[in-house]
């Protein structure tokens, strides 16, 4: 009888435990939960976008945009430049985010000094 117990009571400690859990066994875009679509994502970071000003630094970017898609960072003329990349638009429907759907956003001595495709090739 204790043993019966015992087994049912891990079970349904099991069960409580991972009745929080969710899945996602989808294939690229189509494995994004609707509450967190890429589509919401690049929708939001277009919006974000149009909240950034020059001169703010790195950890306002951050703040405001969240984690970057990729980024980059190296030195040019003495000065420390980061660039980081936000997806913004789809352009192939193959599951993974690529630089060439971001907007890069430009950041020198933790300063924005741009974003956009102008502003990275101007570096």
């Amino acid at each position: 009888m204790k043993t019966k117990l015992t087994t049912a009571l891990v079970l349904g400690a099991t069960s409580l435990a991972l009745s929080g859990c969710v899945l996602n066994v989808g294939e690229g875009d189509k494995g994004w939960s609707t509450g967190n679509s890429w589509e919401r994502v690049q929708e939001q970071n277009r919006v974000n976008l149009s909240k950034l000003s020059l001169g703010m630094t790195r950890d306002q970017v951050m703040t405001l945009m969240g984690t970057a898609d990729f980024n980059e960072a190296y030195t040019k003329q003495d000065k420390t430049v980061n660039v980081l990349y936000y997806r913004t638009q789809r352009t192939r429907e193959d599951g993974t985010t690529t630089k060439d759907e971001c907007t890069p956003i430009v950041i020198t001595d933790n300063r924005v000094v741009g974003w956009g495709e102008k502003a990275y090739h101007n570096m």
